[in-house]
């Protein structure tokens, strides 16, 4: 045959010439990180040396595999595009996706309907693992996909008992973090427009500015930590919550000369408000938002933001369900981003 291949390679032949286990090989071809860059490189030249071709039909067959990931957003679609943090999520998850064989489908769900019938398509086994952004308290897609035993990740958690497995970020270190800061510049009535408390991470963020709050004593506010409640207002983490927002707590506090919004599209919200208002930034009221998008680097005064990675969240959701589909394994992993607070002339 003159050294040549007689037939198909195969899987078991690949492992042989690579010098490694079948298992290491599937891993290397379902794009998994869990495997060794000097193992990967040898499954690759492997590959290239017998011509070896995945037959993705017979493997999903054999694997009960889609090749599919549904990446899961259950807001409007006008949040989708008005902010800035979606955008970013799904340009992570795209690029760690990039070098795979995995089709993502984005599924937008907005009513009851809607999420019936993905509930429907999960329970057909129609993708191979999903990531859900945006989890709010009662939303009941992470238990399904607990009860299907179907790959997932949230981005974000319902509670610290979170079962599935999440990307979050430090939500409490740096809120508590920027509202410190509000405090040491000399601000005495510092108060706080939420996110929806239906959602960890708002929760947590409120958690960081009571933190802050406490820790900076009566200076912070008539009565310290018993007073400062009359400080906050509920968001919904768009810009017109924002502006609700913002009037609510003058309307309450008509002195406050400090405000952590805690997304950086309300603080644009409560910094048109405080415009209307006339009030300037920094001069009577000094204003932090939370995410660092490019809203905070644009806004007049540029906004002192407290920085999340939200882009590496997105490629570290993405790695962490391709080695849970890889894998198959129970071990669910829970992953804690850093932040930082980035100073601007808002504060």
């Amino acid at each position: 045959m003159n050294g040549r291949h007689s037939g198909r390679p195969t899987l078991e032949e690949v492992a042989v010439r690579a010098g490694v286990g079948r298992g290491t090989v599937s891993r290397v071809i379902n794009g998994s990180p869990r495997v060794s860059e000097r193992a990967k490189t040898a499954v690759e030249a492997a590959i290239a040396e017998l011509g070896y071709v995945p037959n993705r039909a017979a493997r999903a067959l054999a694997g009960n595999r889609t090749d599919a990931i549904a990446l899961v957003i259950p807001e409007p679609e006008t949040r989708l595009f008005a902010e800035p943090y979606f955008s970013d999520i799904i340009r992570g998850i795209g690029a760690e996706l990039a070098d795979t064989d995995m089709q993502l489908l984005l599924t937008l769900i907005r009513t009851p309907k809607e999420r019936a019938r993905f509930a429907q398509y999960l329970t057909a086994h129609r993708v191979d693992g999903v990531l859900l952004v945006s989890v709010h308290e009662d939303d009941p897609l992470p238990d399904l996909l607990e009860q299907l035993d179907m790959p997932a990740v949230l981005n974000g958690r319902r509670s610290d008992l979170e079962a599935v497995s999440y990307v979050d970020a430090d939500n409490v270190g740096g809120a508590r973090a920027a509202v410190a800061h509000l405090i040491e510049r000399g601000r005495r009535r510092v108060a706080t427009i939420t996110g929806p408390l239906d959602m960890y991470v708002a929760r947590s963020r409120l958690e960081g500015y009571r933190q802050a709050v406490a820790a900076g004593g009566p200076s912070a506010g008539e009565g310290g930590a018993s007073g400062h409640d009359e400080l906050i207002a509920a968001g919904d983490f768009t810009e017109e919550g924002g502006r609700r927002a913002m009037r609510e707590l003058l309307a309450r506090w008509p002195d406050v000369d400090g405000v952590f919004a805690a997304s950086d599209v309300m603080a644009a919200g409560a910094r048109a408000v405080l415009r209307e208002e006339g009030r300037s930034v920094p001069g009577d009221v000094a204003l932090v938002g939370f995410e660092d998008s490019a809203i905070a680097r644009h806004m007049d005064p540029a906004l002192t933001s407290v920085r999340q990675p939200t882009e590496e969240m997105g490629r570290t959701m993405a790695r962490v369900l391709l080695e849970e589909i890889a894998e198959r394994t129970s071990v669910r992993r829970h992953v804690v981003l850093a932040t930082e607070l980035v100073r601007r002339e808002s504060v």
